[in-house]
């Protein structure tokens, strides 16, 4: 009998979707800020806080902290489930990366929100 294994989506297939799409995203977000560098002739403060003011710089700024989190959150249980043996040291591990990536997450809606 095969032991079901807990993953960080409902199953290997979801988790495949996830990181897939959520590396799309992050490509996407990457491209529009190259594309504000390589429209903008020079960067100020000024016009840096007012492209990141702007909702849909805002929302696309949530969107790609998510990816990001949801990525390194499956990329760190496959890590962790592959190298690490003990059931303690990788439960204990994977809840100290989740707490960490939730502390990201939290920070980051503050930045994003804050502008």
């Amino acid at each position: 009998m095969v032991n079901v294994v807990t993953s960080a989506g409902q199953n290997g297939v979801h988790d495949f979707i996830l990181v897939r799409a959520s590396a799309i995203i992050l490509v996407a977000y990457t491209l529009m800020v190259a594309g504000f560098f390589i429209i903008s002739p020079s960067v100020t403060h000024d016009l840096w806080q007012s492209f990141f003011a702007n909702m849909i710089v805002k929302v696309a700024t949530i969107m790609a902290l998510l990816a990001l989190l949801v990525h390194a959150k499956i990329g760190v249980w496959q890590v962790l489930s592959d190298y690490v043996k003990s059931a303690l040291l990788r439960a204990s591990l994977q809840f100290i990366f989740s707490v960490t990536l939730l502390v990201y997450l939290v920070f980051g809606f503050l930045t994003v929100w804050s502008v």
